[in-house]
């Protein structure tokens, strides 16, 4: 059973810990496969080709690969018809950096407006929050970014209830447990394992 601890101050609702952090990608995946048994059925008949070296050039970070496992592994998808997992796409990689750098200028607004005990900001600045999901909603699934690298990056979800908290695992192992139900779904809906390509 997973714990968590909370730690109210203004909109921030605390931090959930998985039980162990799944550090190995592939590990990851089949725990969300287990988690959302239709998954299986989307996957790609071969792993996309992503050109993450120019990507991550471009972006100015490497991402976790986890992550980059998922997208290869997977089309974009939706799980409960709340969230929703899209990625690059080969030969649009500058269209995905564009489009994360649009939302991170969102994302510095709903920084500055906030008002956390603890202020939060978005990437580039050092530790600073980078999006790799969003949900149908307008909330936003965040990284965590470190200077430990990306295999230590962790998630924070700020919700469009202004709501924000945080996961101390992997995006991967987040969105299994979330559906799993090990994750209290703080300031969002239940995410049933419901999935469709999107």
């Amino acid at each position: 059973m997973p714990f968590w601890h909370s730690e109210p101050m203004d909109d921030f609702a605390g931090t959930q810990s998985p039980v162990r952090r799944l550090t190995d990608p592939e590990e990851a995946i089949a725990e969300l496969e287990r988690a959302v048994p239709g998954l299986t059925a989307l996957r790609l008949p071969g792993p996309k080709t992503v050109n993450w070296r120019v990507l991550e050039a471009e972006l100015g970070a490497v991402l976790p690969a986890d992550y980059k496992l998922l997208c290869e592994l997977y089309p974009p998808f939706v799980l409960s018809d709340f969230l929703g997992f899209g990625g690059p796409m080969p030969g649009l990689e500058d269209i995905w950096v564009r489009g994360t750098r649009e939302d991170l200028e969102t994302i510095a607004e709903w920084c500055e407006e906030a008002g956390l005990a603890v202020p939060l900001h978005p990437y580039p600045t050092p530790g600073g929050l980078l999006p790799w999901a969003g949900s149908t909603q307008g909330d936003f699934f965040l990284w965590t970014t470190s200077p430990a690298g990306p295999q230590e990056w962790t998630v924070t979800v700020a919700s469009r209830s202004s709501a924000w908290w945080h996961y101390t695992g992997g995006a991967v192992q987040f969105l299994a447990d979330l559906v799993s139900g090990a994750l209290e779904p703080w300031a969002l809906p239940q995410v049933r394992p419901e999935v469709a390509t999107w």
